[in-house]
């Protein structure tokens, strides 16, 4: 089976519209590549759809509100049927332009040529609730100074940053406006193949409001993004830098995916993906809650892959060791390998990646190691990610950081 990775797309768009979409490939990989452009959604509609529940955030009036459906929006009980309540991609579009955004971002870098440059950036946003929340990808945000958001009546807003998420792509905004028209989300888990899927974005950061429809192509696509494994819709509707923050829609007008990747391939065309909203409407609370996702695990190590001779499995080893965090108390060293994780084989990083998120902070787990030509089990007991602290420290390729896993 022909292997997919994904890369990082930083979404830089400048004046002469060369954005810069370039990411090493990973040793060993094929040809076939798929690259960030993600969009990132939330949200469904307003007004229409059918009956929406109000979710209060935090308790007490005055508080966030997010808007749900609670309409079985299901195509009937047979496949294929006639769904009488389907909405035409017009009516669609037409429900949801005002719960989509511009984004447009600026970065400053320094280097021996320009002691400040100045990088631009653009994506797409969805509007969450009344007050301002907005929901984008992360790698819209990530490394920004200033993010700037322009709604559909032109109107144009200095962003706060509230939370943000690597490990899932997702991030929260917010503006300073009042009586904003908050999209509804949908249910992921109520999509079949082949239902409709209507994607509303900034596509080149320079072309806000553009609508591509297709269909849901498959409902559960494990790819490799930074060495993540991401289970993702796929879809069919053209996805394109600047996409990314922007909006999946289902045909009753409700958010069913937030879209992050697509096709970068030398002949490869309709292949879009979308993180599924079921799984994002937690980590979006979250983010407006607490800045970061209570709860999720940490070990607390950075680890590296080193491909073997003519096989595909990779040897896992830990290639640094955060002081004072669980893998440290627990007596993992670097330069230790990793041979099983909670009784597992592990043959890649995204074996490490899957066991710890099977876990929630404060569990224990089991790791096999060698060291030393010596093997070794050492129990750990898992600590919290703090993702409100940016990650400051710098990767090598096939490398993933789980301190913030």
């Amino acid at each position: 089976m022909e292997e997919q990775n994904i890369y990082n797309n930083d979404e830089n768009i400048d004046a002469s519209f060369n954005s810069q979409q370039h990411a090493e490939e990973k040793k060993g990989s094929k040809k076939t590549m798929l690259v960030l452009c993600g969009c990132f959604i939330l949200a469904g509609i307003g007004g229409f759809g059918g009956t929406m529940a109000a979710l209060s955030l935090n308790g007490g009036t005055g508080r966030t509100v997010l808007y749900q459906s609670v309409t079985n929006t299901e195509n009937g009980s047979d496949k294929g049927s006639v769904d009488a309540n389907a909405m035409s991609v017009k009516q669609v579009a037409d429900a949801t332009a005002n719960s989509v955004v511009e984004i447009q971002t600026e970065s400053v870098s320094t280097n021996p040529f320009f002691p400040q440059a100045v990088t631009s950036g653009a994506g797409s946003g969805v509007i969450l609730s009344k007050d301002g929340y907005i929901v984008t990808n992360n790698h819209v945000i990530e490394g920004a100074s200033k993010v700037t958001v322009k709604t559909k009546d032109g109107k144009s807003y200095n962003a706060d940053f509230v939370g943000t998420d690597k490990t899932t792509d997702l991030a929260v905004i917010k503006i300073k406006a009042e009586n904003l028209t908050p999209a509804v989300l949908g249910k992921s888990a109520d999509l079949e193949v082949g239902d409709v899927a209507i994607a509303i974005g900034n596509p080149l950061g320079e072309l806000g409001g553009t609508v591509t429809s297709g269909i849901i192509s498959a409902l559960d696509r494990e790819i490799n993004v930074d060495n993540q494994s991401m289970h993702l819709l796929q879809t069919s509707a053209a996805i394109n830098p600047g996409n990314s923050g922007g909006g999946l829609f289902n045909d009753h007008g409700e958010l069913v995916g937030i879209v992050n990747a697509k096709s970068g391939g030398e002949n490869i065309e309709g292949l879009g993906f979308a993180i599924p909203i079921d799984h994002a409407k937690t980590v979006i609370e979250n983010l407006i809650e607490n800045g970061y996702v209570k709860g999720r695990p940490s070990l607390g190590v950075v680890l590296q892959a080193a491909s073997t001779i003519n096989s595909d499995k990779e040897n896992v080893y830990i290639a640094e060791v955060e002081k004072g965090k669980a893998a440290d108390k627990a007596g993992l060293k670097t330069g230790d390998q990793i041979l099983k994780a909670d009784g597992k084989n592990v043959t890649s990083i995204s074996d490490v990646k899957e066991a710890i998120d099977s876990h929630k902070a404060g569990d224990n787990m089991s790791f096999t190691i060698l060291r030393e030509n010596e093997t070794k089990e050492i129990k750990v007991k898992l600590g919290e990610a703090d993702t409100t602290q940016t990650e400051t420290q710098s990767y090598q390729n096939n490398t993933i950081p789980f301190g913030n896993q």
